[in-house]
């Protein structure tokens, strides 16, 4: 019942993160809390404590999203309260995203290949270690972000297949559709800025 519970705000969250609205955070907050008990009964640890740090980074996404700054509502906007606002990643930025992933990939899998009953070890180190990155540049507004997104959900519909989650899996799936949807949506509605407060 609890998957079905979190597979259900997961899909709301999504909608909400496409369209840049700040109560996306209040809505993953709930989603997380329920996918820890969710993948915890799956001994997929990994996504588990990843669902902790997104518990975490809800309130620190939040918090920076709904604080005044100079393009929370750019000139011009019909709805401002709406408006999407994005900056894109520099090359210095990518190269130490990239090398985070890695490093926590590794630390990830050495973790679960020595020390739990993982059935999925690196696929659930990966897919955690690109979740921990790319939530992280959601809350800067960072364009690119999609594009993690959707390598982390696609790999992260396989595992569940193996794992039986299928509501998850499903959910997983929308969630592959929707970053696609949401890279497109935030470029053809979005305002690129260059201030890096956001």
């Amino acid at each position: 019942m609890i998957e079905y519970f979190g597979a259900i705000t997961g899909l709301l969250y999504t909608v909400l993160e496409v369209k840049q609205h700040r109560m996306m955070w209040i809505v993953g907050f709930v989603t997380s809390l329920a996918y820890v008990f969710v993948f915890f009964s799956a001994k997929i640890y990994a996504d588990m404590g990843l669902q902790i740090y997104y518990v975490l980074i809800s309130i620190y996404g939040f918090r920076l999203w709904t604080r005044p700054g100079k393009n929370d509502k750019p000139q011009g906007s019909v709805e401002n309260d709406k408006a999407i606002v994005y900056r894109h990643i520099r090359k210095p930025l990518l190269a130490g995203v990239v090398s985070a992933i890695a490093l926590a990939c590794f630390m990830i899998y050495y973790f679960l290949a020595n020390f739990t009953d993982s059935p999925i070890p690196l696929g659930d180190a990966f897919t955690t270690a690109v979740g921990i990155v790319a939530t992280w540049m959601l809350a800067r507004r960072i364009l690119e972000h999609w594009y993690f997104w959707i390598i982390a959900n696609s790999i992260s519909i396989y595992i569940y297949f193996l794992r039986g989650l299928y509501p998850t899996m499903f959910l997983y799936l929308c969630y592959t559709l929707l970053s696609i949807a949401g890279f497109y949506t935030w470029i053809k509605r979005g305002t690129e800025t260059d201030d890096t407060t956001l």
